[in-house]
């Protein structure tokens, strides 16, 4: 058997997630499909994270095991052909059989983008989150740095989440202003459920004063509630998976 590591990027705007549902069409679904085409085989993948329905990523990896000895340099080409166009195999390689794409994660980093314009960008429809409000990107970018760091980030997850351990590192988190775009990006040794998209309702709840209590007091209380909004899922993307042997 060999395993290869498969890296993707995708529109997530029609798909349920990545994970594959009864109900629903996923990434997964389609990635599997294509590879079982390509390889004459059940291919399982495992994948680096789960993104949500609606969530694009511009980097995600995926691992499986196979039978058949297909040339590396050839599997985008050939698995393009295969898949939807808004699925596209960036890159394979051959992993050792140790290596698993979630487990030998060192760490992730998302963009989120924000269409700030009046009216709305029907270039970026489904692609961001447009908010007409006017956003003071240096106001924001100021409060994100109260993320870096370890936190227990208990109180900027999704309600119902049953993980246990909810402390993280974030490496980065700032905002920035390009044009009429107005752009989060955080990165971390691992994220909650929902965990970005509340950290940038918590941003914008800041700063439009709907916030009982100061985001670095937030922390202590564990308590969902105390944070701001989850912002909607179409303006996240995964933008970089990090391994200890990068690409």
């Amino acid at each position: 058997m060999n395993r290869y590591l498969l890296q993707l990027a995708y529109l997530g705007t029609n798909y349920h997630g990545w994970q594959i549902q009864d109900n629903a069409v996923t990434v997964q679904e389609k990635v599997e499909a294509a590879l079982a085409e390509l390889f004459s085989e059940k291919i399982t993948t495992h994948s680096c994270s789960r993104t949500d329905a609606g969530v694009h990523a511009a980097s995600f990896y995926c691992h499986f095991d196979a039978s058949y000895p297909f040339p590396v340099d050839r599997l985008p080409y050939a698995l393009t052909t295969h898949l939807p166009p808004d699925i596209r195999p960036l890159s394979a390689r051959i992993v050792p059989p140790t290596f698993h794409a979630r487990y030998s994660c060192r760490g992730k980093e998302y963009r989120y983008l924000i269409d700030n314009s009046v009216l709305g960008d029907p270039f970026l429809i489904d692609r961001a989150w447009h908010y007409p409000f006017l956003l003071d990107e240096k106001e924001m970018d100021r409060t994100a740095k109260v993320f870096l760091g370890q936190h227990d980030f208990a109180a900027f997850r999704a309600q119902g989440s049953s993980v246990k351990n909810t402390i993280r590192t974030m490496t980065r988190s700032d905002v920035a202003r390009d044009g009429s775009r107005v752009i989060f990006t955080v990165a971390g040794d691992g994220f909650l459920y929902n965990m970005v998209r509340i950290m940038l309702g918590t941003l914008i709840a800041h700063q439009r004063h709907k916030l009982d209590r100061e985001p670095e007091e937030i922390f202590a209380t564990g308590d969902r509630t105390l944070a701001g909004f989850t912002a909607p899922p179409q303006g996240l993307y995964l933008e970089k998976v990090f391994y200890d042997d990068p690409e």
